[in-house]
Parts: structure tokens; C-alpha cells; sequence
């Protein structure tokens, strides 16, 4: 019996955009857009990975993000690829500020932009300009999510992600890339009055 993969994927908002990895590499999500995260190492608890994910793969600290929570549990069947069970967070990044004249040193070569708001304070360094082994790391309005190279059944998961602020399981049955059933159940929480 073939077991499952234990991962973690968070999506880290600021206003109205959110952070993705335009994954390279050659496997089967080189070209798409994914959150932050990836496998759990032993004796990790979701939280434990998400947070050194994050960290590895951004170079954002757990003190630079507010509202970091777990959002669903997804269930990914496919029998090309392998089965995981997806622990999805997302957060708000918060970051911290930043010496200007020392940042500036640490990111040269990044570009004119990432000094352009230097008169405002405070100011935050952008993750967006930290290198990534998985990929190149891009702000992306909300409203264009639904417009990237992403798994068909992510666009399903965004439904449920932007609809409210409920926790949610879902399963995604695929065959290789193909998407053939999905099965959502939302927990939503009473509140006595309904």
C-alpha cells in the first residue's frame, strides 16, 4: 500500500495581493504558480513546516506575518503523480522594517524599484526580490489569481478560499493533469442564531 505524502502550501496576502513561487525546475508543477511550502520533515507538525518553509523558501520570519492559520486540509488522489495530503495556511505579511542604506548593500543588482519608496517610513523590505531554489517569487493581484498557470483544482480551492474565512476540506481526484472529480466539505461554524 503505497502511503501519502505529508505537505504544507501557505498563501501570504499583502492587501490585495498574494504571493506565489512560478515554479521551475522539471517536475510536475514546473511552469505553474503554487503558494509557499512543500513536505513535512520528520517530527514536524504542519505549523512547524509551514513556518520553516517560509522561511527557507522566502526569507520571511514568523514575526513578519500576522493571521497565520491553517485554512483546509486537501486531499490530492493521482495515480501519475502520487497522492499528499496538503496542509493549506494562509497569512498576512506583516515584514519588518528595514535600514535602507544596509538592504540596499544585501539586494544589489535588484533593481532602482526596491528603493523608489525610500522618502516614505517606515519601510519593508520586499520578499518578492529574495532569491528561491523553487522558483521565481511574484506578487499577484487577487483578482488575477484565476488568470495563471495554475492546477485546475487550485481554482476550486480559491472558490473556497475567497468565499469566506472557514476552515474546509476537499479532495482532488486527477488523472496526470487532468482534473475528474472534486468533493468539498465545508466546516463552517454556528453561531446558535442560524
Amino acid at each position: 500500500m503505497e502511503k501519502f505524502v505529508l505537505t504544507t502550501e501557505c498563501y501570504i496576502r499583502r492587501g490585495d495581493e498574494i504571493l506565489f513561487i512560478h515554479k521551475g525546475g522539471n517536475d510536475l508543477n514546473t511552469g505553474k504558480f503554487l503558494g509557499i511550502g512543500g513536505h513535512l520533515e520528520k517530527g514536524e507538525s504542519p505549523m512547524d513546516g509551514i513556518v520553516r518553509e517560509i522561511e527557507e523558501e522566502t526569507g520571511i520570519k514568523r514575526d513578519e506575518l500576522s493571521n497565520l492559520r491553517m485554512r483546509a486540509v486537501i486531499t490530492f488522489i493521482n495515480p501519475v503523480y502520487g497522492d499528499e495530503y496538503i496542509h493549506l495556511f494562509e497569512a498576512d505579511y506583516i515584514g519588518n522594517v528595514v535600514n535602507l542604506a544596509d538592504d540596499a548593500v544585501n539586494n544589489e543588482g535588484k533593481g532602482t524599484e526596491y528603493l523608489e519608496n525610500a522618502a516614505d517610513s517606515p519601510v519593508r523590505k520586499d520578499p518578492a526580490l529574495n532569491a528561491c531554489d523553487e522558483g521565481e517569487l511574484k506578487w499577484v493581484l487577487k483578482k488575477d489569481v484565476y488568470s495563471l498557470p495554475i492546477w485546475e483544482g487550485d481554482k476550486r480551492m480559491f472558490d473556497e478560499m475567497f468565499k469566506d474565512d472557514g476552515f474546509f476540506t476537499m479532495k482532488l481526484v486527477y488523472d496526470g493533469d487532468e482534473l475528474k472529480e472534486v468533493i468539498v466539505d465545508q466546516a463552517a461554524e454556528k453561531t446558535g442564531n442560524d
